[in-house]
């Protein structure tokens, strides 16, 4: 596996790597909210803890595949690619179940999908930079 230097991959590569981290800290504030609620008495369901720290676990594993990626692991970009894909679609689906979690914790949830699935545009375009 070696580092691919070119500027049309890296610079996509970086372009989602942003778009990751920016969804890793969305998800960390999401998290603190989740235990700043329960800390005080707040009402907080085991799922949106759960739920908040894969967030923040997705983000950190998203963040190394594209890591690899950029080293030439096409495994890596598939990997990257398929949860900035599949994972926010998850995300508001599983959410929008009625009953499962609060209109703020939704939207909240929602945001944090926005942020990722903007990695999943500057992936599907570098989809040829990674031939089998």
């Amino acid at each position: 596996m070696q580092t691919i230097e070119r500027p049309a991959v890296q610079g996509p590569l970086d372009v989602a790597k942003r778009f990751v981290v920016a969804y890793g800290v969305a998800g960390a504030v999401v998290f603190g909210v989740i235990a700043a609620l329960g800390l005080s008495g707040g009402e907080v369901s085991s799922f949106m803890w759960i739920r908040s720290g894969v967030l923040v676990a997705s983000a950190a594993v998203a963040w190394w595949l594209l890591a690899a990626a950029a080293r030439g692991s096409r495994r890596a970009y598939e990997r990257a690619r398929f949860i900035a894909i599949v994972v926010p679609v998850a995300i508001v689906g599983v959410d929008l179940i009625p009953g499962v979690c609060p209109l703020w914790f939704l939207l909240a949830q929602t945001g944090c999908a926005l942020v990722l699935a903007g990695a999943a545009f500057p992936l599907v375009r570098l989809r040829a930079s990674f031939p089998k």
